[in-house]
């Protein structure tokens, strides 16, 4: 037996248990209150369509309201509240509301707060207290929500039997093959309607899918459907307010799919009659389900009010459970019904409920046109079915009316997706329209929206299916309208006298379900960022407390501030031993490839704007990399390691993008060429070593002389095997460490030792910064942006002038050698500091020329100095102009200049 609490009672669930299950075992009826009125209001449904049992579950930072307890499962220990009233839930002063109801019908928001500004500001006071359901949480949430990424030829959204056998005939035809189910069990319409050889078939399949090389994915909802088939999946990888593994509490799925079946099943419809929204009135699958799935009967004498054939299997479940069957309510005609052993009225329509203390006591009907009464605890209703059609309208498909079920099915689709089962091919039902009391009868629950409303907004012109939605709220709660949008557009098209079709239909937009806040920001939250790859020499790090940063997936150090230093000022310190000592950095996150084999300097040459196979062995040089249309979009370096073979380093940030480049190049465009290419980003940790000392350091490090500026040679340091690379990315005489990430400590440590010991130090991102601005270097995402060719950068005069390379046509293009383009330049503070990001212009108030895209401090000359893109920058070296940042309040007199502000010569890195 499981443990949890609602409203502070302690109860017992069973294993597998959703809490709406476990509710209703203990009797519960009365779980939540409505939007506007505060109505009283019980468990409805059994799926994610839910729109009355909302809780808050789990406490502290783990606290997540608006939960469905109808999708969250029963964990020891689970914490749920309800929401939406005051003091408790059998006593809502808020219910005081439903006597208002009158002056609170559709549109009451729009005919009542206007006025003038001051008015405003008195209302929405008010307003504000009054929104939302239930309360976020104030305290910091401690779960980190992951992200990953996947390709499959079939995605399969739904494990239903259609789904599964989709899955499995895929699977096992050779095809990569994803199937997701938003349950926590395969094919669950199988255990609401259980035959003798279901669960056999269920493990039997599933192996077959897994063994065949297929991925199964349970708690998994499929959230939205983008273009050219790319489907966001959310899983849930620990219940709502639960302790998840890892603290990975969700992942958010980037699916990109060959093909997608949708195999999503139906929703059905509740009935629209006079107290409709009472505790005990529930879909008839969902009592089904309770009853055959999770053994709970939800009452014990009941009435079934259908309008098709599928009510009666709840019927007979309910029977063979102990309840008593009081009457079925049949809209169709007889003989519908007969023969099925309850007591069956036909051209019966429900009209009105009674109850007392929250609870259902009776149900009235129009039968033959006589009101007929029946004493009950347990309704259960079945208005036809709804397929779930959002994804396929959100891939751009379109809808046909199917008049047999009265409702719309998948049609055409411009992207690759098909649906199969209940969702293409729903029961036929007889049409009923509802003859009971408009202003009692709901249809969208959460929102308490009635049929009087439609009426109302239709009568005052709002005869739009958008319009009516917007003012009325219909189909706008958390359910987003998955019981109420058919009932709302059967009743405006009978006001308007055409068919349903005719009535229109509103837009499925993502997501399918809520979104939890943090699953979207991944990265972006505090520490709960998606894939974050520590560095190899992570703890090393950590014992020294540095600033981190975030750079791509990985953390890095930012500075290593002491005795009390703010983050500028450490920065400074850490520059400057570099400009006259010596410093040692990190940089193992640089992407770095080895690619070898007979064909490997041609490969290179393809990809590289540089030439590259007239390197000797040994030697290295700076390269950039375009895209197809001529623009820069990478840089690094290459090196030649032996006769056929060579690494390649790259930005950070763009390493997925390079390795996800260099892999389309060898496999696309040059799949004869004798030549691997590997990534081999995470293999090696990279030490950099920088300053006038470095040489003098690596040297006693590795007891010879170091190479020379653009060499590479093979040594040992701490006797761990090394690369050391002779280059510089801060102006200095510098050298880069290449080591075998699980031998790096011992590596780092002795090159630490040795800059220690001259009276160097350690330095982070923001001192490489203040380095690289000075000496003019590039970094991709600053002046590297998407935008600027090699000219746009003044690197053209290194382009491979054999072209061949990718992007060399592009460059041909007449646009690229027009005047008026943006272009590198440096800029000198003539007054104030330079504003990162900052817009240049002329004077105040004229369109921008340009903008700063990186700003430091001169390291030991004090001031102010930028790299920007400027119009016909080359021509305007000289030029005075302001950088200002207005949302920042900051601005700064600049002079135009060459954009090398340290050792233009490059003196002191060939030292």
């Amino acid at each position: 037996m499981i443990t949890f609490s609602f409203d502070g009672k302690s109860y017992t669930a069973h294993e597998g248990d959703t809490l709406a299950a476990a509710l209703l075992r203990n009797g519960v009826g009365l779980v939540g209150r409505s939007f506007k009125y505060h109505r009283p209001r019980g468990i409805m449904t059994a799926g994610v369509e839910e729109p009355n049992a909302l809780v808050t579950i789990g406490e502290g930072g783990r606290t997540e309201p608006n939960t469905r307890a109808t999708d969250v499962f029963v964990y020891e220990g689970l914490v749920a509240k309800s929401q939406n009233r005051w003091p408790n839930l059998s006593f809502d002063v808020g219910s005081v509301l439903g006597l208002a109801a009158p002056a609170l019908s559709a549109g009451f928001y729009y005919k009542t707060f206007f006025g003038s500004a001051k008015k405003w500001m008195f209302y929405e006071y008010f307003i504000r207290k009054a929104a939302g359901l239930g309360n976020a949480p104030t305290q910091t949430d401690p779960d980190r929500f992951s992200q990953r990424a996947a390709f499959c030829d079939l995605l399969v959204i739904g494990a239903g039997p259609a789904g599964m056998q989709a899955a499995v005939e895929a699977a096992e035809g050779g095809k990569r093959v994803i199937l997701v189910e938003q349950d926590n069990i395969l094919a669950p319409s199988l255990l609401r309607d259980p035959q003798a050889q279901d669960a056999a078939w269920i493990k039997a399949t599933a192996e077959r899918i897994r063994a065949a090389g297929g991925r199964i994915l349970t708690r998994t909802t499929a959230s939205g459907y983008w273009e050219h088939d790319l489907v966001t999946l959310t899983q849930r990888i620990a219940e709502p307010g639960q302790i998840p593994p890892h603290n990975v509490a969700q992942r958010l799925w980037h699916v990109r799919a060959g093909h997608v079946i949708l195999a999503t099943g139906s929703i059905e419809r509740p009935m629209a009659f006079a107290h409709n929204d009472r505790p005990g009135v529930m879909l008839s699958q969902a009592v089904r389900t309770y009853v055959q799935r999770f053994g709970v009967v939800p009452g014990k004498r009941a009435v079934i009010a259908t309008n098709n054939d599928d009510a009666y299997k709840t019927a007979r479940a309910l029977k063979d459970a102990g309840a008593h069957i009081v009457a079925i309510i049949d809209a169709r005609p007889a003989p519908a019904g007969a023969g099925s052993g309850f007591r069956v009225y036909n051209n019966a329509v429900p009209l009105s409920t009674k109850g007392a203390r929250h609870c259902l006591k009776s149900v009235d009907a129009l039968v033959d046109n006589k009101t007929v009464s029946w004493d009950a605890d347990l309704m259960a209703v079945s208005g036809g079915f709804t397929p779930v059609v959002h994804l396929h309208m959100q891939a751009g498909g379109t809808l046909d009316w199917n008049e047999h079920a009265q409702a719309f099915v998948p049609a055409a689709s411009r992207q690759n997706v098909t649906t199969i089962g209940g969702a293409a091919d729903p029961q036929a039902i007889f049409k009923m329209v509802p003859v009971s009391s408009p202003k009692k009868s709901f249809i969208d629950f959460q929102n308490d929206v009635t049929l009087a409303d439609v009426d109302l907004a239709w009568a005052e012109g709002y005869r739009s299916v958008e319009h009516l939605k917007r003012y009325t709220t219909l189909g706008m709660a958390t359910d987003q309208g998955k019981l109420s949008n058919m009932a709302a557009l059967g009743r405006l098209a009978e006001k308007q006298g055409v068919a349903i079709p005719e009535a229109g239909l509103t837009t499925f937009r993502p997501p399918y379900t809520p979104v939890t806040m943090g699953l979207i920001a991944g990265a972006g939250a505090k520490d709960a960022g998606a894939h974050i790859r520590r560095l190899a020499l992570y703890d090393l790090h950590a014992a020294k407390n540095p600033i981190w940063q975030p750079l791509g997936y990985w953390f890095r150090p930012r500075a290593y501030p002491t005795g009390g230093e703010t983050l500028a000022q450490a920065a400074l310190r850490e520059a400057k031993a570099v400009r006259n000592n010596v410093g040692m950095t990190d940089v193992s996150t640089l992407a770095k490839f080895e690619i070898s084999g007979p064909d490997a300097a041609a490969f290179l040459e393809i990809i590289c704007a540089t030439t590259v196979s007239k390197l000797a062995v040994g030697r290295g040089r700076y390269t950039f990399m375009l895209r197809e249309d001529g623009v820069v979009f990478d840089d690094g370096t290459v090196w030649r390691l032996d006769e056929n073979r060579y690494l390649l380093t790259s930005s950070t940030g763009g390493a997925d993008r390079m390795a996800t480049h260099i892999s389309y190049v060898r496999q696309v465009l040059c799949p004869q060429m004798r030549v691997s290419a590997v990534n081999v980003q995470e293999h090696y940790a990279g030490i950099a070593v920088a300053g006038p000392k470095a040489k003098a350091v690596l040297a006693t490090l590795i007891g010879e002389e170091p190479p020379r500026h653009m060499s590479t040679v093979p040594s040992a340091i701490a006797g761990v095997p090394v690369i050391i690379l002779a280059a510089s990315y801060s102006g200095e005489r510098a050298f880069e460490i290449y080591v075998d990430a699980s031998e790096a400590e011992a590596v780092w440590t002795a090159c630490e030792a040795q800059v220690n010991e001259v009276g160097g130090a350690l330095y982070g991102l923001e001192a490489m910064e203040f380095l690289r601005i000075e000496k003019g270097h590039l970094v991709v995402g600053g002046e590297v942006d998407g935008r600027m060719t090699p000219h746009d950068l003044a690197l053209d005069k290194m382009l491979n002038k054999a072209g061949g390379y990718i992007g060399a046509s592009g460059l041909a293009r007449p646009a690229f050698a027009e005047t008026g383009r943006r272009q590198l330049v440096g800029l000198e503070a003539i007054e104030g500091d330079i504003p990162e990001g900052a817009m240049l212009v002329t004077q105040e108030g004229v369109s921008p020329h340009g903008h700063v895209s990186a700003a430091a401090f001169r390291i030991i000359e004090g001031g102010s100095v930028a790299l920007g893109q400027l119009t016909d920058g080359f021509a305007r070296h000289g030029e005075e102009l302001i950088a200002t940042s207005p949302t920042r309040g900051q601005k700064a007199r600049v002079r135009v200049v060459a954009p090398h502000f340290y050792d233009a010569a490059g003196e002191r890195y060939r030292d």
